[in-house]
């Protein structure tokens, strides 16, 4: 008996990555410049990713990969929000500190940074949840947060 039928993968051309709000993609910069430089269908992908992300908060950034194919077509992965889009929800503020060594904008708790660790996961380089942690609590760091032991 045969093994399971895999399926033919198309070839990849170039791909590249797109950061839009959930919802609202439309076919302005930079969107419009970025396909159209490859030669994609620049409203099949707008269509694509208001449905794909319709149902997310209002507003959230979410990066798109694109891998563009040879006959012009695209497949779109979507990647979760950035840590620092997560950080800054969770802590409340506007923006990270523009001296995070001097100046500190905002707190977050351990908990917190657990449930963005946990959400960011999947792309992150790791599979193990203390490792994701470190990663998040970095970014923390970097952006003029305090982490909390709650």
């Amino acid at each position: 008996m045969a093994g399971p039928v895999k399926k033919k993968q198309k070839a990849v051309v170039t791909s590249f990555k797109l950061q839009l709000p959930a919802g609202k993609a439309t076919p302005a910069p930079p969107v419009g410049p970025a396909l159209s430089q490859h030669g994609l269908n620049i409203m099949e992908f707008v269509n694509q990713f208001n449905k794909a992300t319709a149902k997310m908060e209002d507003g959230m950034i979410i990066p798109a990969e694109l891998l563009v194919h040879p006959d012009k077509t695209f497949t779109m992965n979507l990647k979760t929000p950035p840590a620092s889009y997560l950080l800054r929800k969770a802590a409340g503020i506007l923006k990270g500190s523009s001296e995070p060594n001097k100046n500190k904008v905002g707190k977050v708790t351990r908990k917190q940074v657990e449930e963005i660790a946990r959400t960011k996961l999947p792309d992150l380089n790791t599979n193990n949840i203390a490792a994701a942690m470190k990663i998040v609590e970095g970014s923390a760091r970097s952006m003029g947060l305090e982490i909390k032991n709650v």
